[in-house]
């Protein structure tokens, strides 16, 4: 039986297998960080990712249906059977919708690793990783005995937030508490940057709370980030009744989706204006996979554009169609746009839909970038050195924007607490950010020139990051101190 003590244990290459929720957003650095940790150890470990089928999410099931092509012996992607999914009808939240999906593939995932214990003759099954969304599966690995990991692709700072969250409910329920002290926060966190699902208070916090509450029940706690970018938190995580936390980033998938997204054309566009622009004189904008603005708000943001004068790249979505759908393209930018934006700007700059993040923030031209503050953004940003201008829109990201500005000093405040159905951030507000952003020598822009150089220093030999991995590697999953 997998999980139990074997006296010849060197013989056996360990497993280790992953699932995760089916977004964009947690499901790429899930991916990544399994490749990290095999190429860690290859003689001794390797990988089974199983990916929930999503078709009726295009990017994502574009996605999903890529990775399974680019299997190795050490790292291999296991489709699920495709299940009717459940009807969004029956939910109030993205993130409610998402776990009932979620937890539909229980018995396909304990089908499938059960496959794996049993067909595995020279591997050793040995750890399931979950992430925040899919606590549910920590069942599985119990049925199975198996230990379970959290991979958490959220910064140090949410998740001192989420394990705090069953202490702070009564705080988080009164209207009268301004500012929470919150572990891992040098300060007050004021309750306007707290996530909507936590002010809301219905059932995407009931599940958001079922959640943190499993968080304690696994061994260890893995998490995109580093030690040099969040040292307060993580020693405020080293407490007892808190599993081993392991900060092992940034980890950053660099080709991007510009490798299985299929619109190639616009971003085969987008580059060759790139390349005739001078050097850190482009702002992007871009507002995340789930990211969009209202028609009002659009019109602002492009005013405040066009009076700053800067060249950029915008990548402007529409609104979702559904309460749980993604974002729109939009067919027409004239529809939404002010009038003549698009004439008044021609050779100044691009307004397009869908482009590659990633491929844009390391282009030599981008000096500045207009972001919603998605974890996967900022570790994006930080890496290629591209200071940010905020932009909340959903999920933590005004907690990440708030520790980006006023924690850690490595962003610019365009808005902390934007959300949907805030008031407009003005023309005024949008065209004072971006001159701040895109000053040449800016304090911000230093910093995050540093932030740079050490993101890249936490992943070689003896950096931060890398010796984090090793102890994850080397302690708990090949040499386990408890038998499971």
């Amino acid at each position: 039986m997998a999980g139990k003590s074997h006296s010849h244990d060197h013989e056996h290459q360990k497993e280790v297998v992953f699932i995760s929720t089916p977004a964009i957003g947690m499901l790429t650095p899930t991916v990544e960080f399994a490749r990290r940790l095999v190429h860690r150890n290859p003689d001794r470990l390797s990988a089974t990712v199983l990916l929930i089928p999503v078709p009726h999410w295009p990017t994502i099931h574009s996605y999903t249906q890529s990775l399974p092509a680019t299997s190795s012996p050490n790292l291999r992607f296991l489709l699920l059977p495709t299940l009717h999914p459940p009807s969004p009808d029956n939910f109030h939240s993205y993130v409610a919708h998402l776990s009932s999906l979620v937890d539909q593939h229980k018995p396909s995932v304990k089908q499938a690793i059960s496959e794996l214990l049993v067909s595995e003759s020279k591997r050793q099954v040995v750890g399931l990783f979950v992430d925040m969304f899919c606590t549910s599966m920590i069942d599985v690995a119990d049925d199975l005995g198996l230990p379970s990991y959290l991979f958490f692709a959220s910064p140090a700072s949410f998740l001192s937030f989420m394990l705090d969250i069953p202490i702070l409910d009564s705080q988080l329920a009164s209207d009268s508490v301004a500012e929470l002290s919150v572990r891992g926060f040098a300060n007050s966190v004021p309750r306007r940057v707290l996530p909507t699902t936590v002010l809301k208070r219905g059932d995407e916090y009931s599940w958001c709370l079922r959640h943190a509450r499993r968080y304690k029940e696994t061994k260890g706690i893995i998490v995109n980030s580093l030690r040099e970018l969040e040292p307060v938190v993580l020693h405020s995580l080293s407490v007892s009744g808190i599993p081993k936390v392991y900060l092992v980033g940034p980890i950053v998938d660099l080709s991007g989706p510009a490798q299985w997204h299929p619109d190639r054309a616009q971003y085969e566009t987008v580059m060759r204006w790139l390349d005739n622009q001078p050097s850190s004189s482009v702002l992007f904008l871009c507002f995340g996979s789930l990211g969009s603005l209202s028609g009002p708000q659009v019109k602002e943001l492009a005013l405040g554009i066009e009076r700053s004068g800067f060249r950029f790249v915008w990548s402007c979505r529409g609104s979702p169609k559904s309460k749980l759908g993604l974002p729109s393209e939009y067919t027409n930018f004239d529809e939404v746009l002010p009038n003549g934006f698009l004439e008044r700007t021609a050779g100044m700059g691009l307004v397009c839909g869908w482009v590659p993040q990633v491929t844009i923030l390391a282009h030599r031209a981008v000096g500045g970038f207009v972001s919603h503050c998605g974890w996967n953004s900022i570790l994006e940003s930080l890496w290629h050195g591209v200071p940010i201008a905020t932009w909340p829109i959903y999920a933590e990201q005004q907690m990440n924007a708030f520790e980006m500005v006023k924690e850690l000093g490595l962003a610019v405040e365009i808005t902390l607490d934007y959300r949907e159905g805030s008031d407009l951030v003005s023309a005024e507000e949008v065209e004072r950010g971006i001159t701040r952003l895109m000053e040449s020598d800016g304090e911000v822009r230093a910093k995050v020139k540093s932030m740079r150089e050490k993101c890249r220093m936490a992943l070689v030999q003896d950096g931060s990051s890398h010796e984090s991995l090793g102890a994850l590697v080397v302690c708990p999953i090949i040499t386990p101190k408890t038998t499971y």
